[in-house]
């Protein structure tokens, strides 16, 4: 059976991975009779937001412990070590992925990345095997590929300011609605807006199958 990793960003949209987008991945994965195995990087996270109010708590979380909340307890330390033993790895959104994984959020176009998710994305990548992004994880993977020689097409849905930062960083914009998604055959990375877009859950989650489908599909 084949094993795809889902990398998690924490747990809660506004400081961690964006649940509904983790779970629609791992429910498709299910559904479509592939394994999966949560990962997360094992840091503190930038911050903690209380999720009604939106305001900042002061409180101190860790990612991994936070993202294991979606994984049911069931989740590794994310590292390189893992590339060999997956077939293929997703990013879900959230704005853990422009927080934790870098500092995009605060930093925009000058952001700095976490040195183990850019390893694990430009190797990854360099294998040959099928790469996921969703939301605002094409941001992420652009600049893990910043002043290097791939210039991944990506989606974060319709042009914003993120598309530019997605250009910036040397990848190319593909405009996607909330339903679709973009495929870069050449380097077989896969992306798709989601909640990019103010989306029912519907339409995110149709977006999201399709993704996981060619993520599957680009195994074989």
């Amino acid at each position: 059976m084949k094993t795809i990793g889902v990398i998690l960003s924490g747990c809660g949209v506004y400081d961690g991975a964006e649940i509904h987008e983790s779970v629609i991945t791992l429910l498709a994965l299910d559904r479509a009779g592939v394994a999966y195995q949560c990962l997360a990087p094992d840091i503190a996270q930038m911050h903690v937001i209380n999720h009604r109010t939106g305001q900042v708590t002061g409180e101190s979380r860790n990612v991994l412990v936070e993202a294991a909340r979606i994984a049911r307890g069931k989740i590794e330390p994310l590292d390189d070590s893992w590339i060999p033993k997956l077939d293929a790895a997703i990013f879900p959104g959230g704005f853990g992925a422009a927080k934790n994984y870098c500092n995009y959020a605060t930093e925009g176009d000058d952001c700095s990345i976490l040195p183990a998710v850019e390893s694990f994305m430009t190797k990854f990548v360099a294998t040959g095997k099928p790469l996921g992004v969703i939301c605002i994880s094409p941001v992420v993977l652009a600049r893990a590929f910043k002043g290097k020689n791939l210039h991944p097409k990506l989606t974060v849905g319709a042009s914003s300011g993120a598309a530019k930062s997605l250009e910036k960083f040397g990848s190319k914009h593909v405009v996607c609605p909330v339903t679709e998604f973009v495929v870069d055959e050449e380097n077989k990375i896969v992306s798709c807006p989601a909640y990019m877009y103010d989306a029912r859950i519907s339409e995110v989650a149709e977006g999201i199958e399709k993704l996981v489908r060619e993520v599957i599909r680009l195994t074989k």
